[in-house]
């Protein structure tokens, strides 16, 4: 990790070993899934109510792409629970993922959650991608008074695999079936081969998609 506390993209995510409102959790339980964890400033909240909402929504296609979702706030597993009951009786959502508690901040300052400038005492809206060999793959911060947008996410993962699977780049806004982006020409003679090659659609030598 760098000097700020901050993990850093294509390095092993943190180890934890945290409680949850589904028993113990560690990294290591989700070795070989994708894992979508995602911290909230605090249980009982409006924002972070309608987050939880669109990610129990959401589950069941995150489990279609083979994630896990795993959530943390720094509250105890009791306040947890009555929270998640809350919502099932208000909402009429059942919240199907474990919440961390993360009464000793452990887990959110390795993953660099507390940002002074926000608050120094709760996480910020923190969502990170780990892949399934423990890879931290992508990480968003958003600010406290605002949302985040759960499809986001889903289209972010989705990318990530297809940029694996495929050896590809995806554009911006890039949702599934769009073309993707071939990685740049690493020689003149390439460039000048995929151009005149008609293979790819080819805006210039280093701008090409194609369709998979």
């Amino acid at each position: 990790m760098t000097t700020s506390g901050l993990p850093r993209l294509n390095e092993a995510a943190p180890d934890f070993n945290a409680p949850t409102t589904h028993g113990p959790r560690s990294l290591s339980d989700y070795r070989g899934k994708w894992l979508v964890l995602f911290s909230h400033p605090a249980d009982f909240t409006p924002v972070c109510t309608t987050e939880f909402i669109a990610f129990a929504e959401a589950a069941p296609a995150f489990a279609e792409l083979g994630a896990e979702l795993l959530g943390l706030s720094i509250d105890s597993t009791h306040s947890h629970i009555a929270w998640m009951r809350n919502i099932k009786e208000k909402f009429g959502v059942e919240i199907p993922f474990p919440i961390i508690d993360d009464l000793k901040m452990d887990v959110a300052k390795a993953y660099g959650m507390i940002h002074e400038g926000a608050s120094d005492t709760s996480a910020v809206r923190a969502t990170f991608l780990i892949d399934p060999e423990g890879k931290l793959r992508a990480m968003v911060y958003y600010p406290m008074s605002n949302g985040r947008s759960i499809c986001e996410f889903l289209r972010l993962l989705a990318a990530l695999q297809t940029s694996d699977a495929h050896g590809v780049a995806t554009p911006e806004g890039w949702q599934p079936g769009d073309k993707v982006i071939v990685p740049p020409a690493k020689t003149f003679e390439e460039a000048n081969r995929r151009v005149a090659s008609g293979e790819y659609e080819c805006t210039d030598f280093y701008f090409c998609k194609k369709s998979l």
